[in-house]
């Protein structure tokens, strides 16, 4: 019983000495595991501060992007004081060149003539400005806006259709002529498709004739891109017009003064014949 009792003691004795070191190593352990478990916490002000100096060295991208966007705006604008380089290159009102000035004596310039300042050449080093009164500025404007209308909008080619019967009344013919005729001055095609009528006494060729009669009522505007063509089983003809090319529109201009010329001289001739 005694060497029973014996084991027993010693069992309880390791048990109780498994469980102090357990606890005491347990609690070590945590102690130095838990700065490794903040360690991600306490370098949070560091990532905060790489991504601040990020944002910070992309102020330069931020004001490239808005110099792009007021170089290809199309309005004509005044700068005013809001000047984002604090050196420039400075034109006066009559072109005159004023050199290299900083931003604060530019301002003390404007204040002083009661002018305004405007951005010529932003892509230039340093970006050139010229000062301009209201009245330039205003008439700059107008200048770039007739620019703009007389430059061709380039884009794709349109092509409008349009469909109608070979027995169509005059009045109806004229105005489906001045409706092809606004499409031919917006520089579209124009696919033109007549069915043959229902009429057993029409002439043959009465569909070529109205195709012809429609491209008289533009001349030196369009012509033929195609040529009438039998279509949906030869029971209709189509064709399409097209506007007249700048070369085409000069080459038909050159041909009218030749012959106003033409006609004028044969007119003094028969005069002098008269005369004789």
């Amino acid at each position: 019983m005694a060497a029973v009792f014996l084991n027993r003691l010693i069992l309880q004795t390791v048990k109780t000495e498994n469980n102090c070191i357990r606890r005491c190593f347990g609690k070590h352990i945590v102690q130095r595991t838990a700065p490794a478990q903040l360690s991600p916490a306490a370098s949070a002000p560091r990532l905060s501060f790489l991504i601040h100096t990020k944002a910070f060295s992309t102020i330069q991208d931020i004001q490239d992007e808005r110099k792009k966007k007021k170089k290809d705006g199309t309005a004509f604008s005044n700068t005013g004081r809001k000047i984002s380089e604090r050196i420039i290159h400075v034109l006066d009102e009559k072109g005159n060149d004023l050199g290299i000035m900083h931003r604060a004596d530019v301002i003390r310039l404007l204040d002083e003539r009661d002018l305004r300042l405007v951005q010529k050449n932003p892509s230039a080093e340093p970006p050139q400005y010229q000062l301009m009164t209201g009245i330039q500025i205003h008439e700059e404007r107008m200048r770039l806006r007739e620019r703009e209308k007389a430059s061709p909008k380039t884009g794709p080619t349109l092509t409008k259709e349009l469909t109608f019967s070979s027995n169509i009344g005059q009045h109806d013919l004229d105005t489906k002529s001045k409706q092809i005729q606004q499409w031919i001055e917006k520089k579209h095609k124009v696919q033109i498709t007549i069915k043959k009528g229902k009429n057993a006494d029409e002439p043959e060729n009465k569909m070529e004739e109205i195709f012809n009669q429609i491209l008289q009522t533009m001349p030196g505007m369009a012509t033929f891109s195609s040529k009438p063509q039998p279509t949906r089983g030869g029971k209709a003809l189509m064709c399409v017009l097209r506007p007249l090319t700048k070369k085409e529109e000069n080459e038909y201009q050159e041909t009218q003064k030749k012959d106003t010329l033409n006609k004028e001289n044969g007119n003094d001739t028969d005069s002098d014949v008269l005369q004789l």
